[in-house]
């Protein structure tokens, strides 16, 4: 599958600014084919699968970034593969939401 350089510009942006918003490595977000952050502080991962993981398809990062009260939604749908006691991001998504509309 190739990648939309639109959306993969979207995605570069998003992950930029959730680990500027949520600096650490307790979390592992995951948009195969796009790329990967570890953010939100508290843990210390360094090798293996980590035990909080976030796994997105781009377009679907694209709407939640602009649609954050979506997370449980995707989640139950299946969109979102969320794993761990601190993978619930949906509090650093509504944060990122502003600074991605000012971009």
């Amino acid at each position: 599958m190739e990648k939309d350089p639109k959306v993969a510009a979207q995605v570069k942006l998003i992950l930029k600014l959730i680990k500027e918003l949520s600096p650490g490595n307790t979390v592992e977000l995951r948009i195969p084919g796009y790329g990967a952050i570890q953010c939100v502080a508290g843990g210390n991962h360094r090798r293996g699968t980590p035990p909080n993981t976030v796994e997105m398809s781009g377009p679907t990062l694209v709407k939640l970034i602009n649609e954050p009260k979506l997370w449980p939604e995707l989640v139950a749908a299946g969109l979102i593969s969320a794993s761990g006691i601190a993978s619930d991001l949906s509090p650093v998504f509504t944060q990122a939401q502003a600074l991605y509309e000012a971009n």
